[in-house]
């Protein structure tokens, strides 16, 4: 799900990036070789840099969460019963009774109790760390696939519409990442897409009246 959730958000990512340079140096620039070639320089740059990007974050993520496997093991060793208390406290807070908490904290710790205390205390499931290899990965292949698309537009539309039918096509394509976003992270879905929508349009006004500033 964590890789999924990287590869929807890399995606939004070069969409949103590459649109703005593509948008800016059509403000600039009426050529669409000069527009198309910036577009692929921002879309390559940012490929290499989301993926080196998500290896170095999932790669510093995974170090604290190896840590914290270890000094549990540690707290597990040294005083088992306070772990255990832990664990049903948890529960009780939770809204479910003291007996109930009692079974499920015996039934859970007797499985595996560093499992167990790893999730309640860190909030991970130790066995399903994400992968900083799947991760680069997944960048590396979204952030170029979201790109395509202001690429595209702005290049084969007609010269007087590309940037309006390059906008509407972002806003489209943003509306769509942002929902899959909110779906995959349980979030507010209405306002997922609308944040994400209007950062889109900021980035491409901001963009094209820089371009045609200096134009």
């Amino acid at each position: 799900m964590n890789i999924l959730r990287a590869s929807v958000m890399g995606a939004n990512d070069g969409i949103l990036s590459v649109a703005g340079i593509v948008i800016g140096v059509a403000g600039a620039n009426s050529s669409s070789f000069a527009v198309l070639i910036s577009g692929l320089a921002g879309a390559l740059a940012g490929t290499i840099s989301m993926a080196m990007g998500e290896y170095v974050s999932v790669n510093t993520q995974k170090d604290s969460q190896k840590m914290a496997i270890i000094e549990q093991k540690e707290r597990l060793a040294e005083n088992y019963d306070l772990e255990f208390d832990f664990v049903k406290q948890k529960f009780i807070q939770q809204g479910i009774n003291a007996d109930l908490s009692q079974q499920a904290t015996q039934e859970l710790m007797g499985d595996d109790a560093l499992l167990a205390t790893v999730r309640e205390r860190y909030g991970f499931n130790m066995h399903e760390l994400t992968s900083p290899y799947a991760a680069a990965v997944a960048s590396m292949i979204s952030f170029p696939t979201g790109s395509i698309l202001p690429l595209l537009s702005i290049t084969f539309f007609p010269t007087n519409i590309r940037v309006t039918a390059t906008v509407i096509a972002v806003v489209i394509a943003l509306g769509i990442t942002g929902y899959i976003a909110a779906v995959l992270g349980e979030s507010d879905r209405e306002h997922s897409v609308f944040r994400n929508i209007v950062a889109g349009i900021l980035t491409m006004i901001v963009t094209y009246f820089i371009g045609h500033l200096f134009a």
